[in-house]
């Protein structure tokens, strides 16, 4: 599929939308006029999308048209016309098997002209009717069936910067290119084509047509109309036929109140004006427009957008830290109160507390995060707002080698990191599912973030909160670029659909809640009861005394931290949250200063911060991202909290050794 259109149609801003992660760029032979192409999924189909360089015209051509023009009439096999020319094919990749032809809407007469050129090549095409709400902002109201219907092909309403029309655009092209519609005959007046008749039959035999290779109508228009480079072309290979063309523009000329060519650009420019009066209606500008419409106008809007998604992102974080807090203080957080009286000193009793504690911790992630983040983001989805914030953060998420379809299950991960990768592997596949899945296990959990409020809010200070998580983000891009290159096979480009804005249904939100968190029954139940039991018996032993003395090489020799710490860091892979209480019991105070000073605090909390998640997170990976990719996460996750959290330690002792 090729883009083509005039300058500032917006080919480009349709090829942005679509494109993927990954982007083939390269010159047309000759020029310097750069092209892009890359593979987007349409439904079930793959096509090949060249954004090609802006064309005014295939008749009055500049240097630079004249290449483009080549790419669309034979790509890279060129003609036996051409095949004496020494440089090489205009693009390295076949002629399209269909042309996307992007039209400025408010500029529908200039754009036309294009549009009745095109339609000589006898190849499917698509007219995207683009710039809509700027023509309607000017009360110019285009019947786009109405031009359809004239020129035999479809033409689709779009507005490419908000997402508007794109995905019916890109169905409609497919469509159209497997059933092979192509434009309408558009024949000139007839007091111009009752004088080709000559020409034309000179033009139709067989050696003319194999050696151009060029539909008929086409090669008699660029012959009639003397078009320098066909005339050109003509007399190196036909020169017995340049003076008989010569001949017969002349004598189609004597009757002709112009020159033959004058007067095959003003009747052009006529059937133009009269296809434009034909489907266009005036009207007043700035109709009112209902709150959809406003909706959209922020949401989709470049820079407003970003606001919009802030917006968002701002109420998700809301019921991370508020709403979840409160529905963990009713039920996690009193479990563990009723069940802290048990203290069971017999085998059978420890294995039974440490079921009792999987299953609280099982609740714990559950009923505060996991069911009230999946019923937002599945809200979200009804309502058509995930899918406009997936649209604006696109082009950003394109960095770290990922799709905007991404963006709210990786927020998820802020609240719980289990229904954010169940998202994404229900949102994206290959090699996106893989890098979104690895980056959300350095996204803080709010047990991670509760761990980093409660202790750097209290002995570092707001500064060092935010620069915990100012740097959470940094580590999240540079891994997404890291991942990237590692996974350097990318998927193609995907159409977004704009749905329209609706009132989610509460049949619906409940069956799709259901559908992304039942996984947490069969996969995570029996993993977070199994943990629980298997270190709930090592402490029944004391082999808590050789764990931490096997962990010491880490927790005292590498990170600076107090030997009685490896126990506590060992028991977060199952809930973070436990992480904490262990540390004031191991150290025997709630005021760990009085054990660890700020480089140490922050030395842990680094560590904490960029450690495996918890074993709930790794097997909803097994399931979604496979065992080989599973445990690859693990050997990640682990390695970079070692090295950051040990580079910021060595760096800090070297600070506070420099400055006495």
């Amino acid at each position: 599929m090729a883009l083509v259109g005039q300058p500032n149609s917006g080919k480009s801003t349709f090829f942005k939308a679509v494109a993927s992660t990954s982007i083939k760029t390269g010159t047309l032979s000759g020029t310097l006029e750069s092209y892009r192409e890359c593979i987007v999924r349409i439904g079930l189909e793959e096509a090949s999308l060249v954004d090609l360089p802006s064309i005014r015209s295939l008749h009055n051509r500049q240097t630079e048209e004249h290449v483009t023009l080549n790419y669309l009439l034979w790509g890279d096999e060129p003609a036996p016309v051409i095949s004496h020319e020494e440089q090489p094919p205009a693009a390295p990749f076949p002629k399209p098997d269909l042309i996307i032809q992007v039209i400025e809407a408010a500029a529908l007469e200039r754009d036309l002209e294009l549009t009745l050129e095109l339609s000589q090549l006898g190849r499917p095409m698509v007219i995207a009717l683009n710039m809509m709400d700027e023509a309607h902002k000017k009360g110019l109201y285009i019947n786009h069936h109405a031009l359809s219907e004239q020129l035999g092909i479809p033409v689709v309403p779009t507005t490419a910067l908000m997402g508007h029309g794109i995905s019916e655009l890109f169905t409609t092209a497919a469509t159209t290119a497997r059933e092979n519609i192509c434009p309408l005959p558009q024949p000139y007046s007839p007091h111009i084509s009752d004088r080709l008749p000559g020409l034309s039959q000179l033009l139709m035999q067989d050696d003319i047509h194999n050696a151009f290779e060029v539909p008929h109508p086409f090669l008699l228009f660029q012959l009639a109309f003397g078009d320098p480079y066909f005339m050109d072309e003509i007399r190196q290979h036909f020169p017995e036929l340049q003076p008989e063309i010569w001949r017969l523009r002349s004598e189609a000329e004597q009757t002709l109140p112009r020159r033959l060519h004058e007067e095959m650009h003003a009747d052009h420019h006529h059937r133009v004006a009269s296809l434009y009066e034909t489907v266009l209606r005036a009207g007043a500008p700035y109709e009112i427009h209902d709150w959809r419409y406003w909706l959209d106008e922020f949401f989709l809007h470049p820079q407003w957008g970003l606001l919009g998604s802030l917006a968002v992102f701002a109420a998700v974080l809301f019921i991370v830290f508020e709403v979840s807090v409160w529905l963990d203080s009713l039920t996690a957080a009193r479990l563990i109160d009723l069940a802290s009286a048990w203290q069971p000193t017999t085998t059978g009793g420890v294995i039974g507390r440490a079921v009792v504690d999987g299953l609280i911790g099982l609740i714990g992630i559950v009923v505060p995060y996991m069911i009230p983040l999946v019923l937002l983001l599945v809200a979200l989805e009804e309502a058509g707002i995930m899918q406009r914030i997936a649209f604006v953060v696109d082009r950003g998420f394109h960095h770290i080698g990922l799709h905007g379809g991404v963006a709210l299950p990786m927020l998820m991960g802020l609240g719980c990191n289990v229904p954010a990768i169940c998202a994404v592997g229900a949102a994206s596949q290959g090699r996106e599912r893989v890098i979104a899945s690895l980056l959300i296990t350095f996204i803080p959990c709010s047990a991670r973030s509760a761990i980093i409020l409660a202790l750097a809010g209290k002995y570092l200070g707001g500064l060092g909160v935010f620069s915990i998580f100012m740097l959470s983000l940094i580590v999240i891009a540079v891994m997404g670029r890291l991942l990237a290159r590692r996974y350097p096979k990318t998927g193609p480009g995907e159409v977004q659909e704009i749905p329209s804005f609706a009132w989610p249904k509460i049949d619906s939100l409940l069956r799709k809640t259901w559908e992304r968190t039942r996984d947490i029954l069969t996969i995570v139940t029996p993993l977070l009861v199994a943990g629980s039991v298997v270190l709930a018996l090592l402490v029944h032993v004391h082999a808590d005394v050789v764990i931490n003395t096997l962990l010491s090489p880490i927790t005292s020799w590498w990170l600076g931290l107090p030997i009685v710490l490896g126990v506590p860091i060992l028991f977060g892979i199952l809930r973070k949250e436990l992480s904490l209480l262990m540390i004031y019991q191991a150290l025997g105070t709630m005021d760990i200063s009085l054990y660890m000073d700020r480089l140490q605090i922050t030395t842990f909390l680094m560590f904490l911060t960029f450690y495996i998640p918890c074993v709930s997170t790794f097997a909803v990976m097994l399931k979604t991202i496979g065992r080989k990719e599973a445990f690859f996460s693990i050997a990640l996750s682990v390695t970079t909290a070692l090295v950051i959290a040990g580079v910021i330690r060595f760096a800090l002792e070297i600070i506070t050794y420099s400055t006495g």
